[in-house]
């Protein structure tokens, strides 16, 4: 049986757990505030999940999603994570987060940011251009015609596969840009961020996006 540690309990990583559960993952859910904040949230998921620290969510499970600003990928449990497959789900905000000038000037990617600092965990983007409501609507059986799909990166052909896997659960199908460096055509204000889209207009999207906004 596996179990998904989750990071953060914002609106992804709430949507997440909600699919999880479904889909009968057991899920156990970490954030800053502390476990006693996610009470209501685990009460309504019921027993396959449970709340705990952020520390303890990335010991637990056998994978991770990480839903947290940007501004905090420091406060991420690097031991707790090491050797694990991590999904970042992770936009940059500059607004929220304070301008960081290499993603500003296009030298770096988000993800690669959280691959750097967990340097022994396998970082796989994901989930991270959906409104977080369309987690649970929007996905479709395998093989549905005009299925829509997300985009992920990864260094790591395992994490990949992981998160392609998953989507598949979760009803979508999978556009692989390649590795984390090139994650950045499907952040923030991109054409493929955002709109539902098949895996041929995802495709074309990722293709035209521009490295710098």
């Amino acid at each position: 049986m596996t179990i998904i540690g989750i990071i953060g309990a914002g609106h992804i990583g709430s949507q997440v757990a909600r699919k999880a559960v479904e889909l009968g993952y057991d899920v156990v859910i970490g954030n800053s505030r502390g476990p006693e904040t996610l009470a209501d949230l685990v009460a309504e998921l019921g027993p396959k999940a449970r709340a705990a620290t952020a520390s303890e969510a990335g010991a637990a499970g056998d994978f991770a999603v990480v839903t947290i600003p940007l501004g905090n990928y420091k406060d991420l449990p690097v031991e707790e994570l090491s050797g694990k497959i991590v999904i970042d789900t992770i936009n940059y905000y500059w607004e929220r987060d304070g301008h960081i000038a290499a993603l500003d000037a296009g030298e770096t990617t988000t993800s690669s940011l959280v691959q750097e600092y967990l340097k022994d965990s396998k970082v796989a983007k994901g989930f991270n251009h959906i409104g977080a409501a369309e987690i649970t609507t929007t996905g479709t059986p395998t093989g549905t015609e005009n299925r829509r799909a997300l985009a992920t990166a990864s260094d790591h052909e395992d994490a990949a596969a992981l998160i392609t896997r998953l989507y598949d659960e979760f009803g979508f199908d999978t556009v692989n840009i390649g590795p984390l460096a090139e994650s950045w055509r499907v952040e923030r204000d991109r054409p493929a961020y955002g709109p539902r889209q098949n895996v041929e207009e995802l495709t074309n999207n990722l293709a035209k996006a521009p490295r710098t906004i």
